[in-house]
């Protein structure tokens, strides 16, 4: 139960990466090592939460896109994947379906609970009351994180033994072709996206980075100071600012008269 609590936990500090700044902290690669210390095995949950990340590297919210939840999925699947001890061979397998049934679970308190609270913080702001709509608001984005909590609490305290036994009467033959999977998964999360941000202008430095890693063997990181060299050598941040304080002073004239 103790294992539980401090999951549901983590669960509720991944949530709360809205609250402070969009910093990533709800991403699997945060969480997965949290999980694998409460579960005694740091470097499976390191592997883990790696893994998990590359399959959801695309599941970000766009526009009207909702994508599975990856804070529950994430760290149930980790979870169940470090109690079991098949490793990231399984954890995306358990990971991708409890997220979509999370994300259910999730819209269905954004749809009925969310609402009502809205209309409540409106009635006070119709009176004036903004120190109780910031209450409501407050309150909101607790009972938001505290949802996820319990899914969490009572997805492992429950599930945890079941899982087990059910990961274990898995034919090697299904387990090998699930480690198999797992390898391609990264290609899939890397095409989510890459099909959200792929344009005229992003392709070619795409294909670049592909013919330097393939062909010329040079490392990640390095790839990544060539483009960050390009970005600083293609982008005159100077005259941006320039532009900007002058629209600025310009559009100071235009009230003043």
């Amino acid at each position: 139960m103790l294992k539980a609590f401090l999951l549901g936990c983590i669960a509720f500090l991944g949530k709360c990466d809205l609250a402070t700044g969009t910093n990533q902290l709800q991403r699997p690669i945060i969480l997965g090592p949290l999980v694998g210390l409460v579960l005694g095995d740091l470097d499976a949950g390191i592997k883990i939460g790696a893994t998990l990340e590359l399959a959801f590297l695309g599941s970000y919210s766009v526009g009207a896109f909702i994508p599975p939840n990856v804070i529950v999925g994430g760290v149930l699947g980790t979870a169940f994947a470090i109690v079991t001890g098949k490793g990231p061979a399984v954890a995306f397998t358990m990971a991708f379906p409890i997220a979509l049934l999370a994300v259910a679970i999730d819209n269905i308190f954004f749809s009925l609970v969310r609402p009502l609270l809205g209309k409540v913080a409106d009635n006070y702001a119709e009176k004036g009351n903004v120190h109780m709509v910031s209450v409501i608001h407050m309150a909101t984005g607790f009972l938001t994180c505290t949802v996820l909590f319990l899914m969490v609490f009572l997805g492992f305290s429950v599930g945890s033994d079941a899982m087990k036994k059910f990961v274990e009467a898995i034919p090697a033959v299904i387990t090998n072709g699930l480690t198999i999977a797992t390898g391609l998964l990264p290609g899939i999360g890397f095409a989510m996206l890459a099909q959200m941000i792929m344009n005229k202008k992003v392709v070619p430095f795409f294909f670049l980075g592909f013919v330097l890693s393939a062909y010329f063997k040079l490392p990640v990181v390095g790839i990544a100071l060539l483009g960050l060299i390009i970005i600083f050598t293609t982008i005159d941040f100077t005259t941006k600012k320039t532009q900007l304080a002058t629209a600025v002073v310009e559009e100071d004239d235009d009230d003043d008269f």
